[in-house]
């Protein structure tokens, strides 16, 4: 809204500084922080009351979750309320990128809200049936995906090879929505500890800011190699107000959280993540980035595949998060352990930028 009002009232002076992804990337940022913060408590007390008796806590998991039972969950309505006012008055509505993502961010936040939904009136861990969650998922996808893909090659682009893609034709656009889908589901598994998928988002929304800014601009993605997509700086802005919302949510999750992101929050985030990821054309670098997120994603494909072949278990419990409590890790210890995991794949994305 403020960019649309510098182009149409001719912003001067001070007022100019709108018209610059930098600055509007901060604001977002800061905007998203201050209204997370602010709701947080109201949003907290009203879903504490609505819930009674708050998310289910799984009984075969660790024992020490037990003493979580109470805690309200759909906290990701928080993150979903201070990312969207953030996006819409700080980010160039024209740029149909903001829609595509937009949509993901609320359709997931959407899917996500249901399944919680439905796990806390029924009193089970088990929500929406994961077919009817998953039609749900790429359905929304999709949509995204065409209005992405529309606005750029249909080519991927490898990390580490300069100025090299892969055609893919018609079949990129179901390639972005499974990697918008994937990203969700990833982030939505990691969501298991008090504060374990939030830091992770955050680092990974600030990787891609940089990413994104650096690939809107001609200059800096010739001169690094990467493709240039002259519609991708905007996403800068959101990258930055992922990070306030998700830093204002961390305030009231870290340990012992005040209240659960849910699905609500994690397949959001993770979904906008992968729309950023496509609309970049850095999908590649997302599973670097978000490694930690594909290592959680992937435990659980290796545990039901496995146990299903031979009856066995490759991993004490998954996600491999709940693997480390069953060695006897505590809980801060494994959500501080992986942060730092996050942290170095992040630097690992960006170095990718300039190694081809």
């Amino acid at each position: 809204m403020f960019y649309f009002l510098a182009e149409m009232l001719d912003f001067e002076g001070v007022l100019n500084l709108v018209r610059y992804q930098t600055f509007r990337a901060g604001a977002a940022m800061m905007t998203a922080l201050l209204i997370g913060l602010v709701i947080g408590p109201r949003f907290i007390n009203m879903l504490r009351v609505r819930q009674g008796k708050g998310q289910p806590i799984r009984t075969d998991g660790p024992q020490s979750h037990l003493a979580k039972v109470g805690t309200p969950t759909m906290g990701g309505l928080m993150i979903l309320t201070a990312l969207t006012i953030s996006m819409l008055l700080w980010m160039d509505l024209g740029n149909p990128f903001v829609w595509a993502c937009l949509a993901v961010t609320i359709g997931f936040g959407v899917i996500g809200f249901i399944d919680d939904y439905d796990k806390v009136t029924k009193r089970s861990h088990k929500g929406v049936s994961g077919k009817v969650r998953l039609m749900l998922e790429f359905a929304v996808a999709g949509v995204a995906s065409y209005l992405i893909v529309s606005n750029i090659s249909t080519s991927l682009y490898v990390p580490f090879v300069f100025n090299e893609a892969i055609p893919m034709g018609w079949f990129y656009y179901v390639f972005a929505a499974f990697v918008i889908v994937g990203a969700g589901n990833a982030v939505n598994l990691t969501d298991g500890l008090d504060g374990l998928a939030t830091m992770p988002v955050v680092i990974a929304a600030g990787a891609f800011l940089v990413i994104c800014y650096l690939a809107g601009r001609v200059d800096f993605s010739e001169y690094l190699g990467i493709p240039h997509v002259p519609l991708a700086g905007e996403l800068a802005i959101l990258c930055a107000a992922i990070m306030g919302s998700g830093l204002a949510f961390l305030w009231f999750n870290a340990p012992p959280a005040a209240v659960f992101m849910g699905d609500t929050g994690s397949l959001a985030l993770g979904g906008a993540l992968g729309a950023i990821a496509v609309a970049s054309h850095h999908e590649i670098v997302l599973a670097i980035v978000g490694g930690l997120f594909v290592l959680e994603a992937a435990s659980v494909i290796i545990q039901v595949f496995w146990f299903k072949r031979t009856g066995r278990r490759v991993f004490r419990m998954a996600p491999i998060h709940h693997h480390f409590e069953q060695l006897g890790w505590s809980e801060s210890k494994v959500v501080i352990r992986f942060w730092i995991i996050a942290i170095v794949l992040a630097v690992l994305g960006l170095a990718t930028l300039k190694l081809r």
